[in-house]
């Protein structure tokens, strides 16, 4: 694959495939595209394609296989790794697919939704709710991401507790390979045992493999009961034990579990429009409970009254509220997934994604705060996340009137005290949001020898021209 910019001649062969219509040349035009949610990565792009078919897709891998062109294929632009981004010499061309937005099928008594890639996440959730259905991944950007990010992430979100993230939430894909040719799994089994499974080697590989251009995902009934509550807490420890006593009491009905600290309520009541304390007094931590049952309203409401109650008798709660209405659940929810844009007006933030064994999850915050705060004095972790699968995350804010830009500087140095005590404790550097060029480098570190080769093989295998969102994932 050339890292050389592609001649007039070759970009023009390439927008007569989608048509100028679809074919974007003007830098202003593409300025947005180039640049990573957060700011960390700012790529060039001589060309940005729109492909209104899978045939389209396939023409274009088609050209840029025989020609080295490399290919970085965008949906919704809204990762935090760096993976959507082009690199900086400006010979990337971006293949976005807003143009592929079909819901192509629904089959409410199969509990299936066969979408294109580029369907916006929210978007899948209204056509399912049309058929008395559930689509149940549930993120911050759902208003923007698309299906094909969400799979080529294996994104997780707020209900993989109870549902799991896109891995176990799709059944099959239309994936266009590299070299162009159209590989259709759109199977709707829950039973294939037919020999290798291709999906999963598509799912979380962040555009590396081939470009994923329609899937078969799963749906679920609507839940009848639906409880939201908020708690405040003393400690870690006691929200771990909450979490214990929830998933006995209500096994698979308890939906969300997420852990928040003091500071983060006070970044987003002091930044988020409309976001306020749901509770009278502070406390050091705080719980997000939601519960959603399938037979009744009556059910999920007595689980909720339960828990509060045994959580009140055991010490472990100080102060609670149920929801008493959809609008309340929803700003409680708003309050949790703006935490982290809630940080933004505080200054710089350092950012992990990282997931650690659930009950490692108390420990493991009070050795990362210490070794963070010895590190940096005054440095302010705002750490939230998915406390029942384990995802944590680990946002460190700017010291109160530091100076932003050399505070970013420390990002790998805060990565090495973070990411050692993940590791430490038997977790993931990367829980749910991929690992792009953010986490490449140290991803050859942390994984043996054999498994860096084995990935190495796999994309030698699928892609031999290198043209696929090069440089991202594996360092080639």
């Amino acid at each position: 694959m050339s890292s050389s910019a592609p001649s007039s001649d070759l970009l023009d062969r390439f927008a007569a495939i989608v048509g100028e219509k679809h074919t974007v040349r003007d830098q202003a035009e593409i300025a947005p595209h180039l640049v990573e949610n957060r700011g960390l990565y700012h790529g060039a792009s001589p060309m940005l394609l729109k492909p209104g078919s899978v045939d389209e897709v396939s023409a274009i891998l088609k050209l840029a296989s025989e020609t080295g062109a490399a290919i970085v294929p965008q949906t919704g632009n809204t990762g935090l790794v760096g993976g959507q981004t082009p690199r900086e010499g400006g010979s990337d061309i971006i293949l976005s697919l807003e143009r592929m937005n079909r819901i192509r099928d629904i089959d409410p008594v199969g509990n299936t939704i066969v979408v294109d890639g580029g369907c916006i996440l929210a978007e899948v959730h209204k056509a399912a709710a049309e058929h008395g259905r559930m689509f149940p991944l549930s993120l911050g950007s759902e208003g923007s991401c698309r299906i094909a990010g969400n799979l080529s992430t294996n994104a997780g979100g707020t209900a993989v507790l109870a549902y799991g993230n896109m891995r176990q939430l799709c059944l099959g894909l239309e994936v266009v390979l590299p070299t162009g040719e159209i590989w259709n799994g759109l199977r709707r089994l829950k039973k294939d045992n037919t020999g290798y499974d291709l999906r999963d080697l598509f799912i979380g590989a962040e555009g590396t493999l081939g470009v994923i251009t329609g899937a078969v995902l799963k749906l679920f009934p609507q839940p009848l009961g639906h409880q939201v509550a908020f708690a405040g807490l003393q400690s870690v420890d006691d929200a771990l034990t909450l979490f214990k006593n929830a998933s006995s009491l209500c096994g698979t009905a308890l939906t969300g579990f997420e852990l928040m600290p003091r500071i983060g309520v006070e970044f987003t009541a002091r930044h988020i429009p409309g976001v306020r304390d749901p509770l009278e007094t502070a406390h050091p931590w705080y719980v997000l409970i939601d519960i959603s049952t399938s037979d009744s309203a009556e059910t999920a409401e007595r689980m909720m009254t339960a828990l509060l109650e045994q959580g009140y008798e055991a010490g472990l709660i100080q102060d609670a509220t149920i929801a008493s209405s959809e609008a309340q659940q929803q700003a409680i929810w708003h309050m949790r997934e703006s935490m982290s844009d809630a940080q933004k007006p505080e200054g710089g933030s350092i950012k992990h994604d990282v997931s650690v064994p659930v009950a490692q999850i108390p420990q493991f915050m009070a050795e990362a705060e210490k070794a963070v705060v010895a590190a940096m004095p005054g440095a302010r972790v705002c750490a939230f996340g998915h406390m029942g699968d384990g995802n944590i995350h680990y946002n460190i804010s700017q010291p109160v009137g530091a100076d932003k830009a050399e505070f970013i500087g420390h990002w790998r140095e805060m990565n090495k005290i973070v990411h050692g005590l993940v590791l430490q404790h038997g977790g993931s550097i990367s829980a749910e949001h991929g690992i792009g060029q953010l986490k490449r480098d140290e991803l050859a570190s942390i994984r043996s020898d054999i498994e860096i080769d084995l990935m190495r093989r796999i994309k030698t295998a699928f892609d031999p021209a290198g043209i696929m969102n090069p440089g991202k994932v594996l360092k080639v």
